[in-house]
C-alpha cells in the first residue's frame, strides 16, 4: 500500500507555491490526515518554513558519525555508489561495507522531522542539486533496461514511500523548485497528482505553455521506459501523473473583485490551462470563477504573513498572543475557511478520503 503523492509545480517562480504547500500540509493535518511534507527544492525553502533557524542549522552541523537526516542524506548511498536509498545509519560510506539486506520500508526511511501530531517533514538540502547530473545521465539509460538507472530515477518516490510507511502517513505533499530540470522530472514521475499554483500575470501563462507539454512528455516517456524494466527487486512509481487543477494566488482584490490590471490575465487562465495542460480546446464563456479546473482563488494576506513567520506557524493558527488582533484575527479565521475548502477540493479530486469530522 503506497501513499498518494501530490506535487505542487510551476516552472514560473514567485507564485506562492512553498507557502501553499506549507499551509495545506498543516490543514490536512488539522483535518485528521496523517501527512508527510517533502522538500525536493534544492533551495529548501519549505524546510526553512517548518524549522527554526537553530533546527535548520543543526541539520548541516552534525558530525560525520551522525550525518544530517535530509533528502540528500537518504539518497547518499545511491549517489556515491555503495548502496541504495536507505537510512544513513544503515550504511557506512565506504566500499568495504556492502549494502544491508532488504528490510521493511518502515525500517529504511529517512529520519523525519515531526512538525505536529500528524505532520512530518523530509527536509530539503542544498546538496540535492548535485543529484541533477545523475538524474540526467540515467534517464535515457532506463530505455535500455538499466537497473541502476531505474534505481536512480525512482529514488525520490521510494524515499517518500519509505518515509510515509515509517509514520503511517496517508498523504504526501511535495514542494519542488521552479524549473523544468531533471530533479523536477524525477519528482513529477513520482507523483500521482499535480496541482499548479498560478499568479494572474503573463509569466504564469507562459509557464503553463511550457510545463503542460513537458508534463505529458515526461509521463509518456516514463510509461515507455517501464516496459523495459525487469529483474529489479524494488518497486517503481506508476506512470499516471494526473493534473487535478490550478490555484490562483496573490491576486489583488478591490471590492471583492480582481483589479483591472489582473482581470485580463485571469480571463485567459482557463483557456490556457485547457490548451497547454489538458491538451484540449478552450471552452467559450469559462472564467476563473466558474471554471471546474480552478481549485481556489486565494487572496494575498500580506499583513499576516510576517506574523506567521515570526510565530513559526500557519496564518490560520495565529492567536491574539501572536499579535493577530482585530482585523488580523478575523482574517485568520477567513484563511482557515479558505484552506479547509481548498484541502477538501484537492482531496476529492485525488480520491483521498479525509477522516470524518468531529
Amino acid at each position: 500500500m503506497t501513499a498518494p503523492v501530490i506535487t505542487f509545480f510551476n516552472n514560473k517562480g514567485g507564485v506562492g507555491k512553498t507557502s501553499l504547500v506549507y499551509h495545506l500540509a498543516w490543514m490536512f493535518s488539522d483535518l485528521g490526515m496523517r501527512t508527510l511534507a517533502v522538500d525536493l527544492d534544492p533551495q529548501a525553502n519549505l524546510s526553512s518554513a517548518f524549522l527554526t533557524e537553530d533546527e535548520f542549522e543543526a541539520l548541516f552541523e552534525q558530525d560525520v558519525a551522525s550525518p544530517p537526516s535530509t533528502i540528500h542524506q537518504a539518497l547518499r548511498p545511491l549517489i556515491e555508489g555503495y548502496g541504495d536509498v536507505r537510512l544513513p545509519e544503515l550504511y557506512h560510506p565506504t566500499p568495504d561495507h556492502p549494502p544491508q539486506p532488504d528490510l521493511p520500508l518502515s525500517e529504511l526511511a529517512p529520519e523525519l522531522y515531526r512538525a505536529g501530531e500528524t505532520l512530518w517533514l523530509i527536509p530539503g538540502d542544498l546538496l540535492l542539486s548535485t543529484f541533477e547530473d545523475q538524474l540526467s545521465e540515467t534517464w535515457p539509460k532506463c530505455s535500455n533496461g538499466d537497473i541502476r538507472a531505474f534505481r536512480v530515477t525512482s529514488a525520490f518516490w521510494r524515499v517518500m514511500q519509505m518515509g510515509a510507511a515509517s509514520v503511517d502517513a496517508e498523504l504526501i505533499l511535495v514542494d519542488v523548485g521552479p524549473n523544468l530540470g531533471a530533479i523536477n522530472r524525477a519528482a513529477l514521475i513520482a507523483s500521482d497528482y499535480v496541482v499548479i499554483p498560478l499568479a494572474p500575470d503573463l509569466f504564469s501563462l507562459q509557464g503553463l505553455r511550457n510545463l503542460g507539454p513537458r508534463l505529458r512528455d515526461w509521463r509518456q516517456d516514463w510509461q515507455e521506459k517501464l516496459k523495459k524494466f525487469s529483474g529489479g527487486n524494488f518497486n517503481l512509481p506508476p506512470a499516471h501523473t494526473k493534473p487535478v487543477g490550478y490555484i490562483v494566488q496573490q491576486h489583488a482584490v478591490r471590492l471583492d473583485r480582481p483589479v483591472k490590471a489582473y482581470a485580463r490575465w485571469m480571463d485567459r487562465i482557463p483557456g490556457q490551462y485547457r490548451e497547454s495542460v489538458l491538451n484540449c480546446q478552450p471552452e467559450p464563456g469559462v472564467r476563473v470563477d466558474n471554471d471546474s479546473h480552478c481549485l481556489a482563488m486565494l487572496k494575498n494576506y500580506r499583513s499576516l504573513m510576517p506574523l506567521a513567520q515570526e510565530a513559526r506557524k500557519p496564518m490560520f493558527h495565529l492567536k491574539t498572543a501572536d499579535g493577530a488582533m482585530g482585523s488580523h484575527a478575523t482574517a485568520a479565521l477567513e484563511i482557515y475557511k479558505d484552506y479547509e475548502h481548498l484541502a477538501r477540493q484537492i482531496a476529492a479530486r485525488c480520491d483521498v478520503i479525509l477522516p470524518p469530522g468531529p
